[in-house]
């Protein structure tokens, strides 16, 4: 790493990229009901273009994987913050369904190229095993996307039309995220070398497929309960029965829940690994659904699952960026983390409607024991993960 380029000041350039990357991507939380009467949809229709951009994504990520591993993060990056532009362009000229969800695939090639996965790759790149704090940290920044572009696309949009609006987010890309990619984050000095299981000559091939694949089961099962509960928890307390206005004020305190959790774990990062703290996390969540399936409407059990799920999920959510740390360093973490990010991806893009759809057809009982069972699946595989790991070390 160039000395020009210390870790805080390649955190902050990721912040901010990041921010104005996830930001301007969240605009259907605001402007939804405006697209779907100028665009000749229905609502869910135009929430559906976030669905089909984490699909892409998901797909995109793979083979995003080489070029990481080939070209390094920042021109990835840098190329991603292009690709995004033609994106919210396509969107601001579209007149029905065609150009919208075209401008959607767009951006979920850019997503991949751009977004989360690509900031752990450059953090590890940067800081070597060392990258689960800086990635902690930018984490917590980037967690405030939504609060600070929502009020920002809601002033836009008055002062000039959605469509002008997106053709600024257009112009962002190219003005702030690409330069700042290009010029302030720093060059890989050389091609990384595997490390980790992968290339421990010791351990069998078998063994060294194992980790990756408990490790992405893991992953998957719990963007599955995160993005899935974490998006319909309002109409979940509605159905057992909560009152409207109770479940709006506990429903969003979820955010502020996990977004202490992060600070908690931010703090004792340097002490206990990613995989620690997904092994503790996922501990806790069976317990949070738990309590609210036998606990019911009550108003204990509601206030005891929303600290335990909005803890545990707010630290699981680091914990999924960072176990991969564990295993793998350099070229084999860019490849992995690509790799993981394809069915993490479409566990988070389906598990919305498919949650919605078991909570209408079958009732509140039903969802939440989903959750319980996504939720011990990835306990088990993550402490078959936690002993298999700790073979691996014995026989390295």
């Amino acid at each position: 790493m160039q000395r020009s380029h210390s870790l805080a000041f390649i955190i902050a350039v990721l912040a901010v990229t990041q921010l104005v990357g996830w930001g301007t991507i969240s605009l259907p939380a605001v402007i939804g009901e405006q697209l779907a009467r100028d665009l000749s949809l229905s609502l869910p229709a135009v929430f559906a273009g976030t669905t089909v951009m984490l699909i892409v994504t998901g797909l995109s990520s793979p083979l995003m994987g080489s070029a990481f591993v080939r070209f390094g993060a920042r021109a990835v990056m840098a190329a991603g913050s292009l690709v995004a532009a033609p994106g919210f362009v396509l969107i601001a000229a579209a007149g029905g369904p065609a150009l919208y969800y075209a401008g959607w695939v767009v951006l979920g090639v850019a997503g991949a190229a751009m977004l989360s996965t690509a900031t752990y790759i450059l953090l590890n790149e940067v800081a070597g095993s060392g990258a689960r704090r800086p990635i902690g940290t930018l984490m917590l920044m980037t967690g405030l996307a939504s609060s600070l572009f929502w009020p920002i696309t809601a002033y836009l949009t008055e002062l000039v039309g959605w469509r002008a609006t997106l053709l600024i987010y257009a112009a962002s890309m190219v003005l702030v995220c690409f330069p700042l990619h290009m010029f302030a984050l720093p060059q890989r000095q050389k091609p990384p070398a595997a490390s980790g299981p992968e290339a421990a000559a010791s351990v069998g091939k078998a063994v060294q497929r194992l980790p990756f694949v408990m490790l992405a089961a893991a992953i998957t099962l719990n963007a599955f309960v995160s993005w899935g509960t974490g998006s319909i928890i309002i109409q979940l307390l509605k159905s057992m029965g909560v009152g409207d206005a109770w479940a709006l004020r506990v429903g969003s305190l979820l955010g502020v829940i996990q977004t202490s959790a992060r600070v908690l774990d931010f703090f004792g990062g340097g002490r206990w690994t990613g995989l620690a703290t997904g092994i503790v996390a996922a501990t806790v969540l069976p317990v949070a659904f738990l309590l609210l399936l036998f606990g019911g409407p009550a108003d204990w059990a509601i206030a005891a699952f929303m600290l335990l799920y909005g803890g545990a999920s707010g630290a699981m959510a680091v914990a999924r960026a960072t176990m991969p740390l564990v295993f793998y360093d350099a070229a084999a973490f860019a490849r992995a983390s690509s790799q993981i990010a394809l069915p993490s991806n479409l566990a988070g893009a389906f598990s919305p409607p498919l949650m919605v759809a078991v909570l209408t057809t079958f009732g509140s009982n039903a969802v939440i024991s989903l959750g319980l069972a996504c939720s011990l699946a990835s306990l088990a595989m993550l402490i078959g993960l936690a002993i298999v790991h700790r073979r691996s070390i014995v026989k390295t």
